[in-house]
């Protein structure tokens, strides 16, 4: 028998525990969905599911912004199309695009560093077609670190947040559409830090839960403590409440880690949050709970679904990506040479659950994914 490196024993036994009554553990091979000789420089996936079960991906390279489809539950997608140019397109270290997908209806964002602007494209033929860019935020240049979120409701309300420029300090604001990303309206204060600044260079994450609220979470700067913090608004985006801290430990550092986080909903309105402290992930319910140890690492993301909470980090950037099912107390290695993984599931919870990352072989990258709940 041929020598199995790790991966591909671990592979093996994925493959061996549906018969054995273990732990599903997907057996498929990684989808190379677009390489750097199709679309040389691409960076920072990101992806959205629709109710229907077809995948939508976007993804940047220089000043571009790209989208591709997959309709065949992930085994293959579409060749990338352009959906709009922006000037110094902010990408890198959580920055990049971001889209909703609800149905055959897709919104993309993307901040631009030049006009500090955030723009957004709106599809309503599942990304047959696109419409042109319009602003998101209502004061100019405020949103030039690049770092931001979206969201979307069963009921077509979007809400986009992003770090905020405007006072001269990094706020949390954010801006709502109701007619599926055509206009945006005024936008809305989300939180200001006692000590005068957010972390930095830490994107927010945002959620809609099945009661149409809407959480945003980002990691705060109070008294050199660096923690995660999360807001909810029950009035449609017209306003926050009181911001809370997630769990209990706290981590004082002179510098920010760059690593914001990730935020899921579950079918029964249960939040989860996954985040960085230090050199470890951690996941934590809402207010101050013990948060969860889960594995070293960074760079989080979390999906859910009607079987519980998928969760993803690399152990470093451009190292092993892990995965940790919701049947399951310990991660899986999925790939490595990984960066900036992000797992995606429906607004309903069924359907795939699909997992994309950055990936570099030698001096060549790709984007790849897989579907992790089979």
């Amino acid at each position: 028998m041929p020598y199995l490196d790790l991966t591909q024993t671990l592979r093996v036994c994925a493959f061996l525990c549906l018969f054995a009554g273990g732990d599903i553990i997907n057996a498929a091979d990684p989808v190379v969905v677009v390489s750097e000789s199709a679309v040389p420089g691409l960076r920072q996936p990101q992806a959205a599911v629709s109710n229907s079960g077809n995948i939508f991906l976007t993804f940047g390279a220089g000043d571009v912004v790209y989208f591709c489809k997959s309709a065949d539950q992930g085994q293959s997608f579409t060749s990338p199309t352009q959906v709009g140019q922006v000037k110094k397109l902010a990408l890198g270290m959580r920055r990049g695009p971001r889209i909703v997908a609800i149905d055959d209806f897709v919104v993309i964002t993307a901040i631009s560093h030049e006009t500090g602007n955030v723009l957004a494209w709106r599809s309503l033929d599942g990304g047959a077609s696109w419409s042109d860019s319009v602003d998101v935020n209502d004061e100019v240049r405020s949103a030039r670190e690049g770092l931001h979120d979206l969201t979307g409701g069963a009921d077509g309300l979007l809400f986009c947040t992003w770090l905020d420029l405007r006072n001269g300090r990094t706020q949390v604001y954010g801006a709502r559409s109701k007619d599926r990303g055509k206009t945006w309206e005024k936008n809305v204060h989300v939180y200001t830090s006692p000590s005068g600044t957010v972390c930095e260079c830490c994107h927010p994450s945002v959620v809609t839960d099945q009661r149409g609220n809407v959480h945003a979470m980002w990691r705060n700067l109070i008294d050199g403590n660096r923690d995660m913090y999360i807001a909810t608004s029950e009035d449609g985006c017209q306003s926050f409440g009181r911001a809370e801290k997630l769990g209990v430990a706290s981590w004082q550092l002179n510098a920010c880690p760059m690593d914001g986080g990730d935020i899921a909903v579950d079918s029964g309105g249960e939040l989860r949050t996954v985040w960085r402290h230090d050199r470890s992930i951690y996941s934590a319910e809402l207010g101050l709970k013990q948060e969860k140890f889960l594995g070293r690492g960074e760079q989080p993301s979390i999906a859910a679904t009607s079987n519980g909470y998928f969760i993803s980090w690399v152990d470093r950037r451009g190292g092993e990506l892990l995965l940790l099912r919701p049947t399951s107390k310990t991660p899986v290695t999925i790939a490595t040479n990984a960066s900036d993984p992000v797992l995606a599931a429906s607004l309903s919870g069924n359907g795939p659950v699909v997992l994309v990352w950055e990936s570099k072989e030698g001096d060549v990258s790709s984007i790849r994914s897989e579907i992790v709940n089979e």
